[in-house]
């Protein structure tokens, strides 16, 4: 071989080398591989899941296994009223917008300008105008870095508006519960309050036929106050239930028809069939903690990014014209054109752009932790619900056991009394005992329909949005290939 053909085949193998390093260092400067989620959930719950053998209760529907018609329509209004909704809804559209034009950076641009610029000599003054264009390419996975971030912040804001109608239709069923038990027991305080009036009057009959002590009214009159008394906690409770229920549906006050005592809601037969790892998809605070993972896993990759040159293209077109010349001659107006590259090499800044990558690799790692914790924290509350769900359901079981035995009880004073076997006063203790109990029983049945509304707030449960709701308020973007899913598995 000639020495002209060896330095050829030389400076070939060198072209492929440098080609080849080139392409080596353009992959490493690629944005990370998202990181895989491990959400850290059980087999199975461990407490019971059903109260009564009954079709699957529907988890965007939960509040129907009350039956009640009237809080239907409520939780309809505040949906389509709640002014936190609304404000989730418009922080969501405005997400949108952005993300819909993150891509934006990496397009090309154009700009136009004026300026008036003068001589360094103070010889001449120019009026300049022209275009700018620039084209940054992105390279080094700043795309993917912008990606991320703009689509986390998108899932974000999402998850914001799920946690907004998960909250406010618990929020509009627990009041509405609250109120009507108030209602209730305002009833029976109200039954009870008579029936002392009623023993309180009897005394004092046979205090002037000299068959009752003194102490014995004062005792009756004492307590006849005290149960009128008594009254002020369900009428507050009351009031403060309709005004929160009028915030709720973004109103200024109540409606009058809130305030008539109504049927206490009750729940019926109900089931739930869900596993633990649905809670990956319903529930609003792990979808944000998915979505932060997201966001930091975005601003990783535009920290690696920096470390990189940016490159870009770049064109321009300027004309100028004189306006004051002190010259002898003039070649005014001109006009030039430039196009090349656009090349930012960051070389020395004492390791501040090492250290922000660094910084963002431990956010990541932060926010990870912090899905994994919003995970545990979720299986809690739901285990947590459905163990008071079951203790709730015992106590109102027996406390009606105990409101009919002492129903029962009451007929048959009542029975004795009509065939003047018993005095009157006994059939007040038997009235003012089965209306203590039927208190017990109203707030026993709300302590039990709390505990179910706390599920379906702990597992996420809210109706889905309309399909005529904007895209950009109801729309969640699909997950990209390797983001971050509950379904992966954790590589940490």
């Amino acid at each position: 071989m000639s020495s002209r053909g060896l330095n050829v085949l030389i400076n070939g193998r060198r072209l492929r080398t440098c080609l080849f390093g080139a392409l080596v260092a353009c992959v490493a400067g690629c944005a990370a591989p998202l990181p895989k989620l491990a959400p850290p959930l059980p087999a199975q719950w461990q407490h019971a899941i059903a109260s009564d053998p009954a079709k699957s209760t529907d988890l965007h529907g939960w509040w129907h296994a009350f039956g009640d018609a009237e809080l239907d329509g409520l939780v309809d209004r505040a949906l389509a009223s709640n002014l936190d909704v609304a404000q989730a809804v418009e922080r969501l559209r405005a997400t949108r917008v952005l993300q819909s034009h993150a891509h934006g950076r990496f397009l090309p641009r154009l700009s136009a300008r004026t300026d008036d610029a003068i001589d360094p000599d103070a010889t001449a003054s120019y009026f300049v105008a022209g275009f700018d264009a620039s084209w940054e390419l992105g390279l080094f996975g700043r795309t993917e870095g912008v990606r991320r971030a703009s689509q986390g912040a998108l899932d974000a804001s999402t998850a914001d508006l799920r946690s907004a109608r998960v909250s406010l239709v618990a929020e509009v069923v627990r009041n509405w519960i609250d109120l009507r038990t108030a209602q209730q027991q305002e009833h029976l305080l109200q039954r009870i309050s008579q029936a002392h009036q009623r023993q309180w009057q009897w005394l004092q009959a046979r205090q002037r036929l000299q068959l009752a002590a003194p102490g014995a009214v004062d005792q009756a009159q004492a307590t006849f106050a005290q149960s009128e008394a008594a009254l002020a906690a369900p009428r507050q409770a009351i009031n403060a239930s309709a005004q929160r229920l009028a915030v709720l549906l973004g109103q200024n006050h109540p409606d009058p028809d809130w305030l008539q005592a109504g049927a206490q809601p009750e729940l019926g037969a109900w089931q739930l069939d869900g596993t633990p790892a649905e809670l990956l998809r319903t529930r609003p605070e792990i979808a944000r903690a998915e979505a932060d993972v997201l966001q930091a896993s975005g601003a990783l990759a535009l920290a690696h990014a920096d470390m990189y040159p940016s490159i870009g293209l770049g064109a321009s077109m300027v004309w100028s014209t004189q306006i004051v010349n002190n010259r002898p001659r003039s070649d005014s107006p001109n006009g030039i054109a430039s196009l090349g590259p656009l090349l930012n090499i960051p070389l020395f800044d004492w390791g501040m752009r090492l250290a922000a990558e660094h910084a963002k690799g431990h956010e990541l790692q932060a926010s990870l932790l912090a899905y994994r914790q919003a995970v545990l924290q979720g299986v809690a509350e739901v285990e947590t619900a459905l163990g008071s769900l079951q203790q709730q359901e015992q106590r109102e079981h027996h406390s009606l056991l105990a409101s009919q035995a002492l129903g029962r009880a009451d007929q048959a004073v009542k029975t004795r009394v009509g065939l003047q076997l018993d005095s009157p006063l006994d059939r007040a203790e038997s009235e003012i005992a089965a209306d203590q109990a039927d208190i017990e029983l109203a707030g026993a049945r709300a302590d039990h329909s709390l505990a179910y509304v706390a599920l379906f707030k702990a597992l996420g449960g809210a109706p889905l949005p309309p399909k005529e709701a904007p895209k950009d308020a109801t729309a969640t973007s699909p997950a990209p290939p390797g983001s971050a899913s509950p379904g992966n598995e954790v590589h940490h």
